[in-house]
């Protein structure tokens, strides 16, 4: 049966959750999560939760599901051995960093992979099996067909989230709200920016940017046919009865086997998503009907909510197997055992047995007094023993025996075995301990420039001339007949690599792989992957690799997973102070991106679709904000989409800051620019021109992306 996973943003969230049929919840700490406006738990409050949990039978998970700088490892570490100690079942993460303290201070706890980690395809969920995961959440933009094959050919299990907001970005992948405001999604405040709405010249589309709210109620008995084993509820920002009435309505159609009725579905969407659900992207429909603002929590649901509220405060939901064995003998005290699935057991005694004169007491009897289990945690699944005919025994003896036997197997409940705990030595692998110096392992000389493109007609003879370090090409636009290319290929200045889409499926891999098969004997030799599934991918082919900034490198950590896979080099994120870069320890080459339209959001919907009903990517300009300022979209393969941010990042006069930070290249990020653009932009940096373009932006390096 699948494992129903509920949120629990709060106390009152884990009764909501567990009370209405959860068989595990997903909560946090109040620092290192995905969701830092949801109530969450000190470490007081962990642990009822968790004790709670146990003894009802329902795991608990705890979530550290978002980026860490080095400064904040040792507090996951310790978060990670608290979390131990109360009995967590495993800590969900995003951040490659905090896996690795994780595995470090609590090696036999099992890790699970967020969806913010954005593993799409077969090869990402096999390398995170490779670094310690059991199981991976796959993001929402899978298909049915795509979900079937992960599940066919997985060494770990798979979870899919079914219900709650849908982003239009990839999570993960989103970074709006660091680039227009003042935080960070990927530390855990969203400033929902997709929910404004924007405007695409000519069309008549209202907020192109919010989805509907995802609900795959529906398709539950086929998830568990094509092999998934958990899933998921989002919401641990949402009230508690907002969880009652969602895991709710899962565990029933789980346990029954029957999909919730029509009305049932119109409470719903009447309480929490007033524009509708969808399933477009299970059912491989992502077009415009999937768009829809959200509204929540409106006044008129209040008399729906007290009810909720009531039931799952006051109720016990039965899961806990148990079984009892009596016997009642002649001369002889009633006892009474029972078990529990745990092999937790208790035994009670009670007065000897009197002789009967008008009705013996029965085995059929003691079964129905003992098959009363409402207001308890506990199911009873069996009951067996002795009677002695003519002999009696008061009904009341056995429902106090019974009350004594559940209080005993409770208390078992609550113990805990000791999980074994090491310590966290950052940048250690094994068991050698050392202290990286920061001197050593950072590069001395000023960074070297490197250039990317989206388009090949951004190419130039006199941007080659120039001398970047590295050119990366998106391998879809690698014509291996242009006399341009091959001039650069043959250049012993600059290297050309590939760029691989952030997004490969399974089913897309093929297409890619043709083109990539030429690349080595063109003298093509490395590959810049944004996601951990692209990294075997790419190696498969003779490629080495580059890491790019989709893998959201914020640590040291980080660096050193990756440098462990095997990269060349790695792009540290764009959401980071320049003071937090120089701090980094650097075991292998690392760039950061110092000039181009930043991405804002990576989507697997296409935005120019929905807004035009056609593809007409090449003639769309992207969407204005409220204030005016224009966002281009540019076309992706695969029919995805990213949407630029407004203000191109510039740094070229920040050179001497760039050279101080131990960094082996700067990266110009070329997107909406033509050729002439690319030759000035890169003089610029090279300190041979004075061109800066007009709104300019220095995004998140020169200030913080906390609240």
């Amino acid at each position: 049966m699948l494992e129903l996973l509920s949120p629990a943003g709060s106390p009152e969230g884990v009764i909501a959750a567990v009370q209405n049929g959860a068989d595990a919840i997903y909560l946090a700490f109040q620092e290192l999560n995905a969701n830092m406006d949801a109530d969450n738990f000190n470490f007081d409050e962990f642990g009822r939760a968790l004790e709670y949990c146990r003894v009802r039978g329902v795991k608990a998970y705890l979530a550290m599901d978002c980026l860490a700088y080095d400064r904040e490892l040792p507090i996951a570490s310790q978060n990670a051995k608290e979390a131990s100690r109360y009995g967590a079942d495993a800590i969900i993460v995003q951040d490659l960093g905090i896996m690795r303290a994780v595995r470090q201070s609590v090696p036999n706890m099992p890790v699970h992979a967020s969806p913010r980690m954005g593993i799409h395809n077969l090869e990402g969920v096999k390398m995170a099996a490779a670094t310690g995961c059991t199981r991976v959440t796959l993001p929402n933009e899978l298909s049915r067909k795509e979900i079937y094959h992960i599940c066919r050919y997985s060494p770990i299990d798979i979870e899919v989230s079914v219900q709650g907001s849908l982003c239009m970005s990839y999570t993960g992948q989103c970074y709006m709200s660091a680039m227009l405001g003042e935080s960070s999604d990927n530390r855990g405040y969203c400033e929902k920016f997709c929910q404004h709405n924007y405007t695409a010249s000519g069309h008549t589309i209202t907020y192109p940017l919010s989805l509907k709210d995802n609900c795959l109620v529906q398709y539950l008995a086929d998830l568990e046919t094509i092999g998934v084993k958990a899933v998921r509820i989002e919401g641990r920002s949402n009230r508690p009865e907002y969880t009652a009435l969602v895991t709710g309505m899962y565990s029933k159609a789980i346990r029954n086997q029957k999909n919730p009725t029509a009305d049932e579905i119109h409470t719903l969407r009447n309480a929490f998503s007033q524009q509708g659900f969808t399933a477009g992207y299970y059912t491989d429909h992502k077009d415009s009907e999937m768009l829809g603002l959200r509204e929540r929590d409106k006044r008129s649901d209040s008399a729906l909510f007290t009810s909720t509220r009531k039931l799952y405060l006051n109720g016990e939901f039965q899961r806990v197997p148990i079984r009892f064995v009596g016997s009642v003998s002649s001369g002889k005290p009633v006892k009474l055992a029972a078990a529990d699935d745990k092999m937790n057991a208790a035994v009670a005694y009670g007065p000897i047995p009197e002789q009967a004169f008008h009705k013996d007491f029965s085995l059929a009897a003691l079964q129905t007094e003992l098959y009363k289990t409402s207001g308890t945690p506990f199911v009873c699944l069996g009951v067996k023993g002795t009677v002695e005919p003519g002999l009696t025994v008061p009904m009341s003896v056995f429902a106090e025996m019974r009350v004594q036997l559940f209080a005993e197997i409770l208390e078992q409940r609550k113990l805990l075995a000791p999980n074994p705990e090491g310590e966290f030595y950052p940048g250690v692998f094994g068991t050698d301990v050392f202290v990286p110096d920061l001197d050593d392992m950072n590069q001395s000389e000023p960074p070297v420039i490197n250039i990317s493109i989206s388009k090949a007609d951004q190419l130039s003879k006199e941007l080659f001339e120039l001398n970047p370090r590295i050119v990366y090409i998106p391998v879809t636009e690698l014509n291996y007949e242009s006399p341009i290319l091959r001039s650069c290929l043959e250049s012993e200045e600059t290297t050309v690599a590939v760029t691989l889409p952030r997004a490969i499926h399974d089913n897309e891999k093929k297409g890619i792989s043709k083109i990539l098969k030429r690349a080595p004997s063109l003298g093509i030799k490395e590959a810049l992957v944004s996601n951990i599934g692209q990294i075997q991918f790419a190696k498969s082919h003779g490629m080495q690799v580059r890491g790019d900034f989709g893998l959201n490198v914020y640590n040291s950590e980080a660096l050193y997973v990756l440098q462990k896979l095997g990269l060349l080099s790695a792009t540290i994120s764009f959401e980071i102070k320049l003071l937090e870069i120089r701090n980094m320890v650097k075991p292998l080459d690392t760039e950061i991106i110092t000039y181009g339209r930043l991405p804002l959001m990576f989507t697997e919907s296409c935005i120019v679709r929905n807004c035009t009903e056609a593809c007409t990517c090449d003639s769309f300009t992207g969407l204005t904000g409220k204030h005016g300022a224009l966002f281009p979209i540019v076309a992706d393969f695969g029919c995805r989409n990213v949407l630029l941010s407004s203000q191109k990042l510039f740094m070229a006069d920040k050179r001497h800051n760039i050279a101080t930070l131990g960094l082996w290249a700067q990266r110009l990020y070329f997107t909406t620019e033509n050729a002439i653009e690319c030759v000035l932009v890169m003089k610029r940096y090279m300190g041979k021109s004075r061109y800066t373009p007009a709104g300019h932006t220095r995004g998140m390096y020169y200030r913080d992306v906390e609240i």
